[in-house]
């Protein structure tokens, strides 16, 4: 039986590359969308946000010495493409999703609105928030904390490449352990990079735990989902 009834799953814009250098890799993006579909299934609500990295890195270079606020909307256009890929993905995996963007493309997706998610949600649908917060300077994880937090969302789970937090980086150091639990002050205490910092004090202030995971292990996010040792939980 699912440990959650309402989660905000995070994942990165990188993890849909797959072994690719930039772009969706087909095979990846297929894989995760069936791995969501399974865990509606068991009753469990979705709501997405996705970052923008696998597409803005192949434009990264011809944004050096841009304007900021200008290279950020440039990033949240990307995640808007992302979310229209993933919803096809999952549509065609069975699920029914909706994309809704922090941005104004009505011709494209609908926009941002707190009650009809909430009634997306309740009705069975996965809901995908595009375009981060709909301002420059905060980033996907921050848009993460904030969609999470307004639909009281009970977790959320960052999907990265790596299966948690660790002591150090374990790809540099062979003796690293993951943490199964941590409280937010110990993170801090202990500088770990669980989210960036706005973000992280947004899941504080909230009551908001945050579940870290790798979306690279076939089955982990059911695995999370049903409350089993996988990842690093951090909470109150």
């Amino acid at each position: 039986m699912a440990t959650f009834k309402r989660i905000l799953l995070k994942l990165s814009g990188e993890a849909l590359m797959g072994d690719d250098a930039f772009g969706i890799n087909q095979d990846t993006i297929r894989r995760m969308a069936s791995e969501v579909v399974e865990i509606t299934k068991m009753g469990v609500q979705v709501a997405l946000v996705i970052g923008g990295g696998n597409i803005f890195r192949g434009v990264a270079g011809g944004a050096i010495g841009m304007d900021r606020a200008t290279a950020d909307y440039m990033g949240m256009l990307a995640t808007v493409m992302n979310s229209l890929a993933l919803s096809d993905s999952l549509d065609k995996a069975g699920a029914t999703s909706r994309v809704m963007s922090a941005i104004s493309i009505e011709q494209v997706v609908e926009p941002y609105v707190r009650p009809k998610a909430l009634q997306y949600l309740e009705e069975g649908k996965v809901v995908i928030f595009a375009a981060g917060t709909g301002n420059p300077f905060f980033t996907t994880d921050t848009a993460a904390a904030l969609r999470g937090a307004e639909i009281g969302a009970e977790v959320v789970l960052k999907a990265t490449k790596v299966d948690g937090v660790y002591t150090a980086d374990p790809a540099k150091d062979p003796a690293a352990t993951r943490y199964t639990t941590l409280t937010f002050d110990e993170a801090m205490m202990r500088n770990l990079q669980v989210m960036d910092a706005t973000a992280f004090a947004l899941c504080r202030d909230q009551n908001l735990p945050i579940k870290v995971f790798s979306i690279l292990k076939e089955g982990a996010l059911k695995r999370v989902v049903l409350g089993e040792d996988e990842g690093t939980l951090v909470h109150l």
